[in-house]
């Protein structure tokens, strides 16, 4: 089990890095975490929704991906209040407060998760989350070592040396825990660490000598992981397009609301060398170089709706729309987009019907039922592959000219073909129609791109991580 001394130390990816590593060792290897908080889900292939960085890792491993691999989600809705995923179906909405006291409830279903993977796999590498340092979250815990002293699981302990204080960070959870978790604690690796490794080997012999615990290595900081799925998006970020003069880069501008989810979705767009890539956050304009204009899913749509108009980015869209230039809105977006949205039973919040911006004539009604599947269809002569995870039901006049075509008509677009909206996610992972979109001759192609970075990180984990003794202590 891979614990942090903080959020964001890079567990998920150092996961995914050694499920790569160990799949191409020979090894049938499965990802695992407990609990987890992201608005950045997928969809199993078994069904059920699990986050981002659990299908990642699934696909690293090269398993099929299962809702057993994060049995229990959280997706904030706000604040103070998130949906509760179980085994990949929405169980309930909480409060922070009403969940610290319900997840004890919780363990023994993590637990059968945890056993169903381990009894056909070779290694199971466990994500936990946050940082067991958090004492005060320590009662009831099945995410860190409420789950490791349950499963009786050796941790790992991964500290970041990019933010400073990586040397107290790690001593000082030592410090802070109860013997019993101290107990669980085999060593510790270093991440993210840029420079000269010899200036640090003072440092984990302080570790070392301070916590007795064994030093697994200092793994290189590697700029291309940031072209990999995120879970949180405080980590995202704007890009220039690389294609010189021969091709003017499209220039995309997408929305930075609050509550944004599966920002995923855009990955695919921030990585292509033909684009040109900005997100428009609070306090700003919509630039008027904008080319095309996003708004992606959002986990409380009604808010964020508030929040464009608040920002002013629905007159700005207006403008844009007048200069003869383009909106697609995805998912939560794409509700947005209609004339009014519909929430009579409060399943993001207090019941209320709102009036949308109105660039779509549509309108979209929330409901309790949650739609969680894979989709496959068309959009012209492409072929587009993705999956939808959303509430409500969206009706209208532009619904007859539907984005694609799958078992049903999907999505609708103005009669101008300026907007378009679709409750499909991951349609920019289609390369071909990703181009055609887009209107340029690019050769760039997502998938293998991830894949090659993927094995770049497996090869520099092999190269900076002691990884026959990692083996060691999980057969102890």
């Amino acid at each position: 089990m891979f614990q942090g001394t903080g959020s964001d130390v890079g567990k998920s990816l150092l996961v995914a890095g050694l499920c790569c590593l160990l799949a191409r060792r020979g090894y049938k290897v499965a990802p695992f975490k407990a609990q987890n908080m992201s608005n950045n889900a997928a969809v199993a292939d078994d069904g059920g929704e699990i986050g981002r960085a659990q299908w990642l890792q699934a696909l690293a491993a090269g398993m099929s991906s299962s809702f057993h691999m994060n049995p229990v989600l959280l997706k904030p809705q706000s604040d103070k209040t998130s949906q509760l995923i179980v085994r990949g179906k929405l169980m309930a909405t909480m409060g922070a407060k009403e969940y610290q006291g319900y997840r004890k409830s919780l363990l023994a279903t993590v637990l059968e998760s945890y056993h169903h993977l381990a009894k056909d796999a070779d290694f199971v590498l466990v994500e936990g989350a946050g940082s067991p340092a958090e004492i005060n979250l320590r009662e009831n815990d099945i995410a860190n070592m409420g789950f490791a002293r349950a499963a009786n699981c050796p941790v790992v302990l991964v500290g970041d040396i990019e933010r400073g204080g990586v040397i107290a960070s790690l001593v000082g959870t030592y410090a802070v825990l109860e013997n019993a978790d101290l107990e669980m604690i085999r060593g510790f690796i270093v991440n993210k660490f840029r420079g000269d490794a010899s200036l640090f080997a003072s440092g984990a012999q302080e570790i070392v000598k301070r916590t007795g615990w064994e030093n697994l290595g200092l793994v290189p900081y590697f700029s291309s992981l940031a072209k990999l799925p995120k879970e949180d998006s405080v980590g995202l970020g704007s890009r220039q397009g690389t294609t010189g003069d021969k091709i003017i880069p499209t220039n995309i501008t997408v929305l930075k609301t609050p509550h944004i989810a599966n920002f995923d979705d855009i990955d695919p767009l921030m990585n292509d060398p033909n684009i040109k890539l900005s997100w428009c956050e609070a306090g700003d304009a919509i630039s008027v170089d904008a080319d095309i204009v996003i708004l992606a899913g959002s986990k409380s749509t009604i808010s964020d709706l508030q929040f464009i108009k608040a920002q002013g980015w629905d007159v700005d869209m207006q403008a844009h729309l007048r200069r003869g230039r383009r909106i697609i809105g995805l998912c939560g977006g794409y509700q947005m987009l209609g004339r009014s949205l519909s929430d009579p039973h409060g399943v993001e919040g207090c019941p209320a019907t709102v009036e949308g911006l109105g660039f779509l004539d549509v309108d979209t009604i929330f409901t309790s039922q949650k739609i969680v599947s894979k989709w496959q269809g068309k959009c012209g002569d492409f072929e587009v592959s993705g999956y939808e995870i959303h509430v409500g039901e969206t009706k209208g006049g532009d619904c007859l000219r539907p984005v694609f075509h799958g078992i049903k008509p999907e999505g609708a677009s103005s009669q101008d073909g300026l907007v378009w909206g679709s409750y499909i996610h991951g349609v920019f992972a289609n390369d071909g129609f990703r181009s055609w979109l887009l209107g340029v001759n690019s050769s760039y192609n997502y998938r293998q791109d991830m894949a090659a970075i993927m094995d770049s990180w497996a090869d520099m984990l092999e190269e900076n991580i002691i990884i026959d003794k990692l083996l060691q202590l999980a057969g102890q």
